[in-house]
């Protein structure tokens, strides 16, 4: 994103409405945020120039396609300097849906979907353990996955939490 680039309300509030429902159509968000549909159609192409927006994509449930077990595993390597390496190898583990550079004990943590347990310990087993500079591995499973949610975009003036009452 590029640093000169400020977002206003009127983008804070089409970006709430496509983090919401990314086929909503650009006349409707017009008329919630009181502009012409050209404008909206602008200001979501700036918002694409400058690296706010990166797409829409459909999200299909795992559970849909029999991927009943997601997991998500720490990884440690034996040399920091090796993570390109092993990155590259683990994009090629279609279980693996996110995978992030971590702090703490482990280098890397990836989410991934299974058809079940077995499936899970075929992936870790023959798989991910193989990789070269992978030591060790910790893997926890999800038992539920209580909310799923695109960042939030609402009142991004503040820059604390901590007025939100629970």
């Amino acid at each position: 994103m590029s640093l000169a680039y400020n977002i206003d309300e009127i983008d804070r509030k089409i970006l709430s409405f496509l983090a919401n429902n990314a086929r909503m159509p650009f006349l409707e968000i017009a008329r919630e945020c009181g502009v012409s549909g050209a404008a909206i159609h602008q200001r979501v192409k700036k918002l694409e120039a400058n690296g706010v927006i990166s797409g829409s994509r459909l999200i299909v449930k795992p559970q849909a396609l029999g991927l009943d077990v997601c997991a998500y595993i720490s990884v440690c390597l034996s040399e920091a300097n090796r993570y390109s390496e092993v990155v590259d190898a683990l994009k090629h583990v279609p279980e693996i849906v996110e995978c992030h550079f971590v702090t703490g004990r482990a280098s890397i943590l990836l989410k991934v979907y299974c058809f079940d347990n077995d499936h899970l310990m075929e992936v870790l087993l023959n798989t991910i353990q193989k990789i070269p500079f992978i030591i060790s591995t910790d893997t926890m499973i999800s038992l539920d996955e209580a909310f799923e949610r695109q960042v939030w975009v609402k009142g991004f003036k503040k820059t604390s939490f901590k007025d939100v009452q629970i």
